[in-house]
């Protein structure tokens, strides 16, 4: 017997020559049609499935395991990748990953891993005590793993009506392992979870932590070591990941949704260190998935992790190029290779502030004026720091030119008032002497820039009402009195854009020509949650309030910066004022926290405008380095002051010219040449950072040298 389908679509027909022994009936014809027919096209349909072999989905197998006769236990669930291998313990959901030749795991489920909340009580629960635990295989057509589904949580008598499902999988052509939890909340919620848990120590030598600029602490490290806050978008955090180095293998833990996300870290003197990522509750409730990525390096190092956190900011659209910045803002240009002076009109503080001098009081009240302060940046620019010639129309992109950030020129000087901050300072020459100071920055050449605060919120300000501060979860208002302003409590976000605006246009209506503003602690600071019921706002809903009172001083062509550069941040801002290092026993003095690197600027050099102080032991500058050389080696901006000697004018020419050569170009590269950054105390040691074009800094903070390749075009 011979079928074949007929080509013409239109027919269904099948075409066949049968041979019998005896003459079918019509009857059978027709079945015998039929089978061939519904044979044909299955057979089709099974080549055309075969055909789609590499559809994209990731080459994963999961292995469930059989029954323990003999303990009557599951064994160890597994999830087979080409490259990278998980394994799970059911019993205490403790992870394995064989990545490379290298076994990362973590450290089993414990008592306290979940903090939930039920009845206006606290408990204290284990994951993996969960009286009802499910394991499947799980597969998205992008991710294949299992998925954890838990419930019957209980403490002591208590029945804790909650379900948290967990997903493990491994994800695209590096195989990375996505940890997913989803809350399934009732009357029972959750305040704190820990999970995945913690690399175990005996898996790693090295940790790696966006601790401010950056920080290496070998495992044995001897003295003790902590993070000064330990949430994303703070000091602790800068930048939402941190990893582990084992030799020449390597492991980065990326926080995907970090709003309300942190760690938990110790490190005792001699080590060794733990962190142990933590999921925090939003408006009390974890409320939405929460999501973390385990990406494995074969051969890598702090580097490494770092360009694999760009290239994440960069797939997901949040990193902003000094270059796009520019194209929105083209006064942003004119900051390149651009010094930067740091200067106050009226110091005052009051005698609440932990600030007060009270056995001088002369220092609680210094004033110069506008004019005072106008006459010193004429003076500077005699000493070079002006064009040769100032058009009409905004300065491209010049050596010469300064950023001029004013502090304290509000109606009683810095940090008090806020956020009813107007008129301009009358002992200082009020509205007149502002606009005479602005005009002569623009005369000039400079960026005059003022600083502000809208977070901060004095009790005396003339807007003040405690209906609008933030409360927390119990309904309690924050107080303090530690600025120079006195007693204060915190504007909630929600309310901040407001006072920008009706601050920043006031100046410009007054024939002020402000050219950008600094929002004080907003990049600093991690978010703040606002319990109060007129004005509720999560941490994501501070970020996003923060961000729009940004973007509006950039929306009136200002240039925008805050304090620090806090990851969230960096879309809307141009500069900051620091992002140096952590030190013991804070960042205004002391010894290196740790082992200093430039993570930050590994990821964000061509994103952000950052200035460095030049003497030994400033501010976040490691006690026995020159911050001139830390300055160097990031490509930053110079801070200059309003006084110069010859040696720093000549420091400050230097980093301008460097900054002109890589200020908006990818710092590729950090390594160090020796290895004296080993030892435990003081730091120093020689290293190198390269930049896109090739550029080459290579300094000694022993010897208080450096070396640029290719030399810079300064005499």
């Amino acid at each position: 017997m011979q079928a074949a389908i007929t080509d013409d679509p239109r027919r269904c027909s099948i075409l066949y020559t049968c041979q019998f022994p005896f003459e079918p009936s019509q009857p059978l014809r027709r079945l015998i049609g039929i089978l061939l027919c519904v044979s044909c096209f299955a057979g089709a349909a099974i080549a055309n499935e075969q055909a789609q072999d590499e559809w994209g989905a990731p080459e994963v197998q999961v292995q469930q395991p059989a029954l323990s006769k003999v303990e009557g236990k599951e064994g160890k669930w597994s999830i087979d990748g080409l490259k990278n291998r998980v394994e799970l313990n059911p019993s205490d959901l403790q992870m394995t990953v064989h990545a490379g030749g290298r076994d990362w795991a973590t450290i089993p489920s414990f008592s306290g891993d979940l903090i939930v909340e039920k009845e206006g009580l606290t408990f204290a629960l284990r994951l993996a005590d969960a009286g009802e635990k499910l394991i499947s295989p799980y597969s998205t057509g992008f991710k294949t793993g299992i998925k954890i589904a838990l419930g019957n949580f209980r403490h002591e008598k208590n029945e804790i009506d909650l379900q948290i499902s967990l997903f493990v999988c491994l994800q695209g052509q590096y195989e990375d392992l996505i940890c997913e939890l989803v809350p399934q909340e009732k009357t029972t919620t959750i305040l704190e979870c820990f999970w995945p848990g913690a690399i175990a120590d005996t898996c790693f030598d090295t940790t790696v932590v966006p601790f401010m600029q950056g920080m290496l602490l070998p495992k044995d490290w001897p003295q003790k070591v902590w993070l000064y806050d330990s949430v994303c978008y703070g000091r602790g955090l800068y930048m939402p990941w941190w990893g582990h180095q084992k030799k020449n293998s390597a492991m980065l833990v990326l926080i995907e949704t970090p709003a309300d996300a942190g760690c938990r870290f110790e490190h005792p003197p001699g080590g060794p260190t733990k962190m142990q990522l933590k999921w925090i509750h939003c408006l009390g409730k974890l409320q939405y998935p929460r999501r973390v990525r385990f990406c494995f390096f074969q051969n890598g190092n702090y580097v490494d992790m770092a360009k694999r956190y760009r290239r994440h900011v960069k797939e997901s659209g949040h990193f902003v190029s000094l270059k796009e910045k520019i194209a929105r803002n083209p006064l942003v240009e004119r900051l390149i290779g651009c010094p930067v002076v740091h200067t106050s009109i009226l110091s005052h503080i009051q005698p609440e502030s932990r600030y007060y001098h009270k056995d001088d009081p002369a220092k609680n009240h210094q004033l110069t004026t506008f004019d005072q302060r106008a006459q010193q940046l004429r003076q500077l620019a005699e000493k070079g720091f002006a064009p040769a010639l100032v058009p009409a129309e905004p300065l491209p992109r010049a050596a010469g030119l300064i950023y001029v950030h004013l502090d304290g020129w509000g109606f009683r000087g810095y940090d008090n008032l806020h956020p009813d901050i107007l008129p301009p300072c009358p002992e200082a020459g009020g509205w007149q002497g502002m606009r005479d100071f602005a005009e002569t920055c623009d005369q000039l050449g400079y960026v005059f820039a003022i600083h502000d605060q809208y977070r901060d919120y004095y009790l005396d300000a003339r807007s003040y009402d405690s209906r609008h501060t933030i409360l927390d979860r119990k309904g309690n208002r924050p107080y303090g009195s530690t600025w120079f302003g006195g007693k204060q409590s915190i504007l909630c976000s929600r309310l901040a854009l407001g006072h920008v605006k009706k601050n920043y246009l006031s100046l410009l209506e007054h024939g002020v020509k402000v050219r950008g503003a600094y929002l004080d602690v907003f990049a600093v600071v991690p978010p703040d949650e606002c319990y109060n019921p007129e004005h509720p706002a999560s941490r994501a809903d501070c970020l996003k309030y923060r961000g729009m009172c940004l973007d509006f001083i950039r929306a009136m062509g200002g240039v925008v910066s805050s304090e620090e550069p806090a990851d969230w941040a960096i879309p809307h801002i141009d500069l900051v004022h620091h992002g140096p290092y952590a030190l013991v026993p804070d960042p205004g003095h002391g010894p290196a926290m740790g082992i200093p690197v430039p993570l930050f600027n590994l990821v964000y050099h061509d994103a952000i405008l950052l200035p460095w102080s030049l003497g030994k032991g400033g501010w976040g500058i490691p006690q026995n380095d020159l911050g001139y050389l830390h300055g160097l080696a990031n490509a930053g901006l110079p801070y200059l002051s309003l006084h110069p000697g010859e040696q720093e004018l000549q420091q400050v020419r230097a980093m301008c010219a460097l900054h002109q050569r890589v200020g908006l170009l990818e710092m590729t590269k950090h390594e160090f040449l020796d290895k004296s950054f080993l030892r435990r105390t003081p730091f120093g040691g020689k290293q190198r950072t390269t930049f896109a074009d090739g550029t080459t800094v290579t300094i000694d903070l022993d010897k208080d040298d450096f070396e640029i390749s290719p030399k810079l075009p300064i005499h």
